[in-house]
């Protein structure tokens, strides 16, 4: 009786110590599952930026053919965004250290929520109109609701859609419904994707000056929140929304309710990924049949995301991404241009060109 009170304790301790290591440790996962992820999310990064790019060479002539002016960013906007994303993400990084990061994940979870579902459905759109049979009609609506006398009034709603957008609305819905109840991550990463591909395709840059700036802006930003403090990082696991990709690494021992991510922001794809289908608009600009400089760029751009995970593993320790992506982006195309003598065009292209008013004939008398 006495031996087994004095083992008791021992026992306890034991199992309390093995207990807590269970808890403590992450999930196994095999060699092969960490490559598996990786390389997924290699693949769910260039994705986008690859159709993206083509999606914006269409949404800029569409624009031109209508008439309407597509919204860029100004060399003032590139140059102040790393400020604005950085009182953004240290915000976040305070509210998580003194609030439940439980309520906070359940605001933008619903905020994310309805933007996703856009975003999907935006995306889901052309893939819709190719499977769907010619025998389902894609009848089209219109709401519109005025204020004011015919003459004088105004438009509060005035949205156009088909029978097929609503298709696309519906499942977009339902995938949103098994996000919001589940939370599973290939919920997360379809979101992911459609904000990724919707960002490349209508977030322009006028010109390469600009993008460069933004570049360089969020060079110094990724590596100052990831280096210098534990930030960008906290952040990065305290946030639930679909704002990064994410693939389990030890898949090939849990499946589907694996839980040891590796993970990837979605401003390493999209921040590069806008710059790329610059260059592609720039390509066709040239009219020379090719895609040089948006195929070496594109390529420079998964040297850099396979750096940057290299780099990650002999380290053991997050990486910046845009400290190697950022270098590829901007290296190739310069590169490029000033073995080709494009230099100066690369500079000088715009997408939108400013329009320079000719003087009235009021004023030209004047100046005579």
């Amino acid at each position: 009786m006495a031996e087994s009170v004095t083992e008791l304790p021992i026992n306890i301790e034991e199992s309390v110590r093995e207990a807590v290591q269970n808890v403590t440790e992450k999930p196994p996962s095999s060699i092969e599952g960490v490559a598996i992820a990786y390389l997924s999310l290699v693949i769910m990064a260039i994705l986008p930026i690859f159709f993206g790019s083509f999606r914006s060479v269409k949404y800029l002539t569409d624009k031109k053919n209508s008439g309407e002016k597509a919204e860029t960013m100004s060399k003032k906007d590139a140059l102040i965004f790393p400020l604005i994303a950085s009182c953004a993400l240290f915000a976040l990084y305070i509210f998580f250290q003194f609030f439940s990061k439980e309520y906070i994940n359940l605001l933008l979870t619903g905020y994310f929520f309805f933007l996703g579902v856009l975003a999907l459905s935006h995306l889901l759109s052309p893939i819709i109109s190719l499977i769907v049979p010619a025998s389902v009609p894609n009848t089209p609506y219109h709401i519109l609701f005025t204020r004011g006398e015919q003459e004088g009034h105004s438009d509060i709603v005035n949205y156009k859609f088909t029978s097929y957008d609503v298709i696309c609305l519906v499942i977009s819905l339902i995938l949103g419904a098994w996000y919001l109840l589940k939370k599973h991550w290939i919920a997360n990463n379809l979101f992911g994707i459609a904000f990724a591909v919707n960002a490349v395709e209508m977030l322009h840059l006028n010109n390469v000056v600009t993008g460069c700036i933004l570049l360089c802006g969020l060079f110094l930003y990724d590596i100052f929140w990831v280096f210098g403090t534990n930030v960008m990082v906290t952040v990065a696991k305290s946030f639930e929304s679909p704002i990064k990709l994410v693939f389990p690494q030890d898949l090939l021992v849990n499946g589907f309710n694996a839980s040891n991510f590796a993970m990837l922001g979605l401003g390493d794809i999209v921040v590069p990924g806008i710059f790329i289908a610059l260059l592609l608009r720039f390509d066709k600009s040239l009219k020379r049949g090719s895609e040089l400089y948006f195929r070496a760029t594109f390529s420079a751009y998964i040297v850099g995301l396979l750096a940057t995970i290299l780099v990650m593993h002999v380290f053991k320790h997050a990486q910046p991404a845009l400290l190697y992506l950022v270098p590829a982006c901007l290296g190739t195309p310069l590169t490029v241009a000033l073995l080709r003598g494009d230099i100066n065009a690369l500079f000088n292209y715009e997408d939108q060109p400013a329009v320079v008013e000719a003087p009235s004939d009021s004023k030209a008398k004047k100046s005579e």
